[in-house]
């Protein structure tokens, strides 16, 4: 027997004897023989009385959303497939609803096509995910939920489609948990569609235009990415400016490097700006979230650090941003009242800078001149620039 058979028998008996069949493959299965499943514990406090109405949490959970604009060529909205584009293609054909399904074929022998992504959750609470699969030996599973969570998964389809369903509760430091489906070593292609995470939402995330603090303190963020120079970069340094960050994920990915150092000083970091710059409020609240949770993504790849403040483009959201941006872990919506970008000096209320202010500013080519401007209205008011992340509450 082959090593990579060999590693398949073991995860079948272990993955036996860990599972719970009263998980197992949902209604209208189609001949799984395997169709073994899990719950991840029992009802723990909040799961039972929380009084949130359940939705579904998944992002892009029937693979109908189109990519947006500037994103990478041939990724799947909403998810992190490994071996990437290569590896994972949206079919349009043989779904199991609507027109689109995802069809995972492994690499190569050392694959098992795994596909994920991060959601948002609530402590302590109770969450059933579920996926319509179609293959042999697929899996669906959860981790970081703060318990261990044996996946629910399927010897066999039988070239049907069939559902995989797990149960687990939140731990009380859990706030997102990482949803995975994914096939065996050579085991072949295999499909997924109709993917839900089923429970109550994180609450909306708030909206605001500065950051509530009685210190002598002003923040200076700077969007877009497509202009770096080292005019810009080397003020920053110079002047030991705390910089709050807000790249689109193509120029941040493009040039990384220039992102880690202009926000190397203490209190500086990388945030959302959304996929495509587009104005989300035009948007349905799937689409938001697609734009919110894939630029998370990029970040958190190219930076180390998931963000938790979303600025949105051209200024514009509705409610569904909010809770969109809430469902991908974001807590605060944040637009500014100043703009100082492209040689402006604009103040959106009477006189001069305000403690917590938040100054929006842009890379470009211009933005050597633009910092020093804002740091001496920030020095006309007696105020410093500071960590942004720091003083969110």
């Amino acid at each position: 027997m082959s090593t990579r058979l060999c590693a398949l028998a073991a995860s079948v008996a272990l993955l036996t004897a860990l599972a719970v069949p009263a998980a197992s493959a949902g209604p209208g299965a189609a001949g799984g023989t395997g169709g073994t499943g899990s719950t991840g514990g029992t009802g723990g406090p909040g799961a039972a009385d929380s009084g949130a109405p359940t939705v579904n949490l998944a992002t892009n959970p029937g693979f109908e959303l189109p990519s947006p604009n500037l994103t990478d060529w041939g990724s799947v909205p909403g998810w992190n497939c490994t071996g990437g584009p290569a590896e994972a293609a949206v079919t349009t054909t043989a779904a199991h609803s609507g027109t689109s399904a995802l069809t995972v074929t492994p690499a190569n022998a050392d694959s098992i096509g795994e596909c994920a992504q991060t959601v948002a959750v609530q402590p302590d609470t109770t969450y059933t995910a579920s996926a319509w699969v179609r293959g042999n030996f697929v899996h669906l599973g959860a981790t970081g939920t703060g318990h261990d969570v044996a996946p629910a998964w399927t010897e066999t389809t039988s070239g049907g489609w069939q559902r995989l369903t797990t149960r687990f509760t939140t731990g009380p430091n859990a706030r997102s948990i990482r949803l995975y489906v994914h096939g065996w070593y050579q085991q072949g292609p295999f499909s997924v569609d109709d993917v839900r995470v089923d429970g109550p939402a994180p609450a909306p995330a708030v909206a605001a235009g500065s950051i509530p603090t009685t210190d002598k303190v002003v923040f200076f963020t700077v969007d877009d990415g497509w202009q770096r120079t080292p005019e810009a970069e080397r003020f920053i340094a110079d002047h030991h400016l705390p910089i709050t960050a807000f790249p689109l994920p193509m120029p941040a990915g493009t040039d990384p490097d220039f992102s880690k150092r202009v926000t190397a000083v203490p209190g500086s970091s990388v945030q959302d700006h959304s996929v495509s710059h587009s104005d989300l409020s035009k948007l349905p609240l799937e689409q938001q979230q697609v734009e919110i949770c894939d630029a998370r993504d990029t970040m958190t790849r190219l930076f180390g650090t998931a963000p938790v403040v979303f600025r949105p483009p051209l200024f514009t959201w509705n409610t569904g941003t909010l809770q969109a941006a809430a469902n991908c872990g974001i807590r605060t919506v944040l637009t500014a009242d100043a703009d100082f970008s492209w040689g402006a000096s604009n103040i959106w209320h009477p006189g001069l800078l305000q403690p917590g202010d938040v100054v929006l500013m842009h890379w470009t080519d211009n933005l050597a001149a633009d910092l020093p401007r804002a740091l001496a209205a920030a020095e006309a008011a007696g105020l410093k620039p500071a960590g942004l992340v720091d003083h969110l509450h």
